[in-house]
């Protein structure tokens, strides 16, 4: 199997086109939402904008009815403005209160379904994938992009998009009203704003390729856990809880101190953001003094300025925060976006022959030569056999010789490098992929069961079948016994990948998942190298005995598994060197000769 690749190598190879902006790609996520969105957008300028109104209603409070020469004058005559610029200031702030609820409503609701769109976008794409994909990442991986990777990019719709807009709506709303005040104090206040944009855009380039590295690893992390809990067996066998803990510690104390630098980075230039910002007070007080003596600032315009001063200088200080969310999800949406645009190198040509009935199961290997594509040396070299319907063709050889890279190569795991692989005539590659496999039981050695019911896991492949159906096949693999004497028989939950059956158990019931199918042709590798001899030739029996014809490929070691084939093949370094019946071999003298001699106890 190909080994995991580099993620400098993947990142060369990214699916997904570069021109396509994270925003543009956010967008075409949004279909069917981006109403919504657009209305979130305009509800957040509009509520910062009614920040401004009591600032507003205040100056105009002060310079008519408290300040001014004739202040007592306008509260005595004009009392009910008085009252109405009081009720202006409390309805308006209830109305931005409710506008803002609404708001974050609406902000939630558009990153949900964007979220629930793309996961199960992304699910379908992983589904769909090749070998291939599978050898260049790792399951934790996979699992960051659909659950971490995923929330940064709702987070991204939600709070930080939202904070962008919040910030410059409600800084250019106030630069706007400071400049209609007093464009000399509003100039003073605003100089300070490209000084903090400086300092941001410095934190940007720093922090930038550290979130990428936090998040590698955070996936790295995720993958030790992943692969122990999956391995607890092989832990316990060789006890190696211990190192297993302090591997995973080194790996949770690695992430702990990236994550660390990444926010100590922001750390680092916080304190001129904030000193910046609380400057703006300052120079409220020196400067707005000045013009309040020299009388170039009413009291009024004072209090404004006054009560908006924070209106600056928050969103100032949030852009940090916002800067850092924004690298949070640049580094987290091209993980989601290699995968959102990657596409199988396996699948169906554009003019896939439709194969919706049942194959008679003739196959035909001509002169197939198959190399990994990450591998230096051929796998397999020019194989050339043919399996007729209905007969059974053993292959044998060393560990490593080819033979389970052969039969991947049947229902288009892999695709051959020379030569083509025939059914009933047809190439493999102008199927369609969904009649080739559907027509294909496969069982390996290492078998994976679903945390499911027994019932479940042998009518996996055909979801239709009968409570009596799945039982005859189960009866077929020599598993019906031991079933009925589990507790819940058929319905008995079996753990994770099968914990709690024996390697015997587990093979036949994925043997009998492979029946069940009632396949054209049946592939089983070594499925019965844990079952005693007795329970195997009971096996044997039951698939010659089966009520649908197929076609048999079958790896082995054992010699009682290959003797009544109608053609065994020895597989050598990717070639096969002897091909015959079983006496036939046995004449011939060579490495099967050698294995019967061997397995019957004879020097």
């Amino acid at each position: 199997m190909a080994p995991f690749r580099s993620e400098k190598h993947r990142r060369s190879e990214s699916p997904w086109p570069f021109e396509l902006t994270r925003m543009q790609w956010l967008w075409h996520n949004m279909k069917g939402l981006r109403g919504l969105y657009i209305i979130a957008i305009l509800g957040t300028v509009l509520y910062n904008a009614l920040q401004l109104t009591v600032p507003y209603f205040s100056s105009q409070i002060v310079d008519r009815f408290l300040s001014g020469s004739d202040a007592a004058a306008n509260l005595a005559q004009h009392r009910d403005r008085f009252y109405a610029l009081i009720a202006l200031m409390v309805g308006l702030t209830i109305l931005r209160c409710v506008i803002v609820y609404l708001d974050c409503m609406a902000y939630e609701k558009v990153s949900q379904g964007v979220l629930y769109k793309v996961r199960n976008y992304l699910y379908d794409k992983i589904q769909r994938q090749d070998m291939k994909f599978y050898s260049m990442y790792r399951t934790g991986d996979l699992m960051t992009r659909v659950t971490g990777d995923l929330d940064a990019v709702r987070h991204m719709l939600a709070w930080v998009i939202r904070m962008v807009i919040e910030a410059f709506s409600l800084l250019g709303a106030t630069a706007v009203y400071f400049i209609y005040m007093n464009v000399k104090m509003a100039l003073c206040l605003l100089a300070v704003a490209p000084c903090i944009f400086l300092i941001i855009y410095l934190f940007k380039i720093r922090v930038a390729p550290m979130h990428a590295l936090l998040r590698e690893k955070l996936a790295y992390m995720n993958t030790v856990a992943q692969e122990n809990i999956s391995g607890n067996r092989v832990v316990k066998a060789f006890a190696r809880e211990d190192y297993e803990i302090v591997r995973f510690d080194e790996c949770n104390a690695d992430y702990r101190e990236t994550n660390k630098k990444t926010a100590n980075t922001w750390l680092a230039f916080y304190p001129y953001v904030e000193s910046l910002a609380n400057l703006l007070p300052v120079i409220l007080l020196l400067v707005g003094g000045i013009f309040l003596i020299r009388g170039e600032l009413s009291m009024g315009e004072y209090v404004a300025f006054s009560g908006l001063t924070w209106a600056i200088a928050n969103p100032m200080r949030q852009l940090g925060n916002i800067m850092n969310e924004f690298q949070r999800f640049s580094a987290a949406s091209r993980k989601v976006m290699d995968i959102y645009y990657s596409e199988p190198e396996i699948k169906d040509k554009a003019d896939a022959i439709p194969h919706p009935d049942r194959f008679d199961g003739l196959v035909e290997f001509k002169d197939v030569s198959f190399q990994y594509s990450d591998g230096n040396l051929p796998v397999l070299k020019h194989v050339t056999f043919t399996a007729r319907p209905g007969e059974t063709i053993a292959i044998m050889g060393e560990t490593g010789c080819g033979k389970t890279s052969l039969i991947h190569l049947i229902p288009r795991f892999y695709e051959p490098t020379d030569g083509e692989i025939l059914i009933d005539g047809i190439n493999v590659s102008d199927l369609r992929i969904k009649d080739l496999r559907s027509n294909i039981g496969l069982a390996t050695q290492d078998v994976l069961l679903y945390s499911d019911t027994i019932d479940g896991n042998i009518a996996y492949g055909d979801g239709t079948l009968s409570k009596e159906e799945v039982v005859r096949f189960a009866r077929y693999s020599a598993a019906d016994e031991f079933i009925a004497q589990m507790p819940e028989g058929y319905e008995t939950i079996v753990g994770e990948r099968g914990v709690g059956l024996s390697g015997g158990q587990k093979q036949r019931i994925s043997l009998a998942r492979a029946l069940a199918v009632r396949p054209s042709i049946l592939i089983l590798d070594d499925t019965t190298s844990a079952v005693d001899l007795e329970t195997e030739k009971e096996i044997q029996h039951s698939l010659d005995e089966l009520p649908f014809e197929c076609t048999r490929i079958i790896i082995a070691q054992r010699i009682s598994t290959t003797k009544h084939a109608d053609q065994i093949l020895i597989m050598n370094h990717g070639e096969i060197t002897e091909h015959g019946t079983h006496e036939e071999l046995i004449r011939l003298g060579g490495y099967y000769a050698d294995l019967v001699k061997l397995q019957n106890g004879e020097e």
